[in-house]
């Protein structure tokens, strides 16, 4: 058995101090696809420029004891979708929406489904959870409750920029109004500005499990948005495996030709093949996770040619399966490489990290020094689809920060 690393200590997962093997689930996608069709809720990924704050409390030893002022987070991968279970019961109270409690035992309570948010084994075993979460979103107020509560948590651990992804297939499917949906992140949004001080964006996700026409349409239907700036890109989620980039070729090349930013979900839990297509066939800008990159040098030095941006989520990628360990992810290679990458938080009420939390988790692992965090934490602003002045004004914090340091 082995001794728990910072986060791990930090978000629960070991008890006096070892890890546990974690038991097997309850259920899992694949015993039950039809579940695919279940509406899904909203997205947000964090590339983040967040704080890093108090760390010298938990990584003895590291630069961060030497750190005793934060280094904003900008949180580039963050999926608001994210309920934590306490509101995804009172939103299912206020709304007379019955949770599957007799079909599934870890719907008796937020106590035994937070239990269970513990236990994914991959992917879809998560996105099963996650579809039936957002059936409870039905009302505008509903989806700024979301959200609000995830600018809350994310104001708490130093965020000040963050961009999310919010997926309207899985809402409209169910007969929610897709404006209802925009209406309540944008409520949400516009207080964490004023309220918090946090600046943020919306990319609207394509859901790459359902028809390719039906993504089309949704995109259609966002176009307006996407045109004024209300949503500031484009993206594509939910399962991997099977769902290939290409087959959301002509979308994204409307897109382009629309002069939309472009991004997607590749190189996951499938082959760094999804990650070329995203490049090369959807003409995308940033790749969400990316995890697969090392696999094809070329295409890895293509990435640093280009300066594409990779938004990593390390727990994320721990709790799906997709690695043993965070120690196993290429953050080390991409460093060494020059390969651009943020370190983000993915679904954070699911798999028990926030931005602060994988901040955590990569320190831990890889023992960063000063001057690569702040290569990451500029690769961060830089590549974020904020104003050019709100990058300056993040560079400039970050720079007088580390300026004590030099």
């Amino acid at each position: 058995m082995r001794k728990c690393s910072a986060w791990e200590t930090r978000k629960g997962a070991c008890r006096e101090g070892v890890h546990k093997d974690i038991p097997q689930p309850i259920v899992s996608l694949d015993e039950h696809p039809l579940i695919v069709m279940v509406p899904q809720i909203w997205k947000v990924r964090r590339s983040d420029l967040n704080t890093i704050n108090n760390l010298e409390h938990h990584l003895g030893g590291s630069f961060f004891s030497q750190f005793d002022e934060a280094v904003h987070r900008l949180t580039r991968y963050c999926s608001i979708g994210s309920l934590e279970p306490d509101l995804l019961f009172e939103l299912a109270r206020r709304n007379n929406i019955s949770l599957p409690s007799d079909e599934d035992g870890a719907f008796e309570s937020p106590k035994t489904l937070l239990q269970r948010y513990g236990r994914f084994t991959s992917l879809d075993d998560f996105l099963h959870y996650y579809f039936i979460g957002m059936s409870v979103l039905i009302h505008a107020a509903d989806f700024e409750a979301l959200a609000w509560a995830y600018f809350q948590h994310a104001h708490k651990d130093g965020v000040i920029h963050a961009e999310c992804f919010f997926d309207p297939q899985v809402h409209t499917s169910r007969g929610v109004d897709y404006q209802t949906v925009v209406d309540g992140f944008s409520a949400a949004q516009a207080r964490a500005s004023s309220e918090l001080s946090i600046t943020s964006e919306l990319i609207v996700c394509i859901m790459r499990h359902l028809p390719p026409s039906d993504g089309d349409e949704m995109f259609r239907n966002a176009l307006p948005d996407l045109k004024s700036g209300k949503i500031k890109g484009l993206g594509l989620s939910s399962t991997e495996v099977g769902n290939p980039c290409s087959l959301f070729k002509s979308t994204y090349l409307e897109a382009e030709s629309q002069g939309i930013l472009r991004t997607a979900h590749a190189g996951e839990e499938a082959g760094v093949d999804y990650m070329a297509s995203a490049l090369h066939d959807l003409h995308c800008q940033r790749i969400d996770h990316g995890i697969k990159l090392p696999q094809d040098p070329e295409l890895m030095a293509e990435f640093v040619r280009r300066k594409i941006l990779i938004t990593m989520c390390p727990i994320s990628n721990v709790e799906l399966r997709c690695v043993k360990s965070v120690k196993d992810l290429p953050i080390r290679t991409y460093l060494d490489h020059g390969v651009k990458f943020s370190i983000n938080s993915d679904d954070p009420a699911y798999f028990g990290g926030y931005i602060l939390d994988n901040y955590y988790a990569v320190q831990d692992a890889f023992n960063l020094s000063v001057e690569e965090w702040a290569s990451i934490v500029t690769a961060s602003i830089e590549g974020s689809w904020c104003s050019e002045d709100r990058k300056d004004e993040m560079l400039k914090k970050l720079s007088e920060t580390l300026a004590r340091f030099a």
